[in-house]
């Protein structure tokens, strides 16, 4: 178990892209923390599901990350519980499907609440994290974006932009502090996730433009986190693309 001892915190982990991170790392042997807002009852389910071996000590944290003073408690518990943080992987996210030239629908409130999570909360809970990350003997930073920075097609023009923001982010935050913690991104294309199940044509679209042709798993990127995390190291400020090829046009 290449994590043995390690930290983790995944934020919005009770479904998803997050757990899946979440159940990797715990399955290498990591001490993970669930991190969700609002899905609590899937959060404790996820929690009951990470594999114990050697003595790990898994726990859930109840946080929203957009509100900076309850990320400050959940960095508190985390050091009274750990006392150190190896991997912080800023997984949470929200969006709203707005057709890009239905500009009207982009209301300020929306745009802000996208942004609070994705980039605002990212930075956040780096901050507030990086005693932690500084006090582990090796530290990561996985900041998950999405291939919408790149190609600005995503589920509404906020999201797209945002996504660039912390794919931007990623990198200045690498020089800063490197030597020590090395900073990553990872940008997934569409995910096989609840969330578009009943998307069949959409999904048979975007698997028809993709060279590997299908669609990218939980897995695939829970690996991707791995990797970045335990033998990749040395990688640090680099957006890694997992899309099957889909940004090659």
């Amino acid at each position: 178990m290449k994590l043995l001892n390690e930290v983790a915190l995944v934020t919005g982990s009770s479904r998803g892209i997050g757990k899946a991170i979440a159940m990797r790392l715990a399955k290498e042997g990591a001490n993970v923390i669930i991190n969700a807002s609002k899905s609590i009852k899937e959060a404790e389910v996820t929690l009951s599901e990470l594999p114990i071996k050697a003595g790990q000590k898994h726990c859930f944290i109840k946080s929203d990350i957009a509100e900076p003073k309850q990320v400050s408690q959940m960095m508190k518990k985390i050091n009274e519980e750990y006392g150190y943080l190896n991997i912080l992987v800023n997984n949470a996210g929200t969006t709203r499907f707005i057709k890009h030239n239905q500009l009207k629908r982009l209301t300020a409130k929306i745009f802000d609440e996208i942004y609070k999570i994705h980039l605002r909360g990212s930075f956040i809970c780096t901050q507030q994290a990086l005693p932690m990350l500084k006090r582990a003997k090796h530290a990561n930073i996985i900041n998950i974006a999405s291939i919408a920075a790149m190609t600005a097609i995503g589920s509404n023009i906020a999201y797209c932009a945002i996504k660039a923001g912390l794919v931007n982010m990623t990198m200045s935050l690498a020089r800063a502090l490197a030597p020590d913690i090395r900073v990553n991104a990872i940008s997934p294309a569409l995910t096989e996730t609840e969330l578009i199940k009943g998307w069949e044509e959409y999904k048979t679209e975007q698997i028809s433009k993709t060279p590997l042709r299908r669609l990218a798993t939980c897995e695939d990127i829970a690996d991707t986190v791995f990797a970045l995390v335990s033998s990749l190291t040395y990688i640090t400020g680099q957006n890694i693309n997992v899309d099957g090829g889909r940004t090659l046009g």
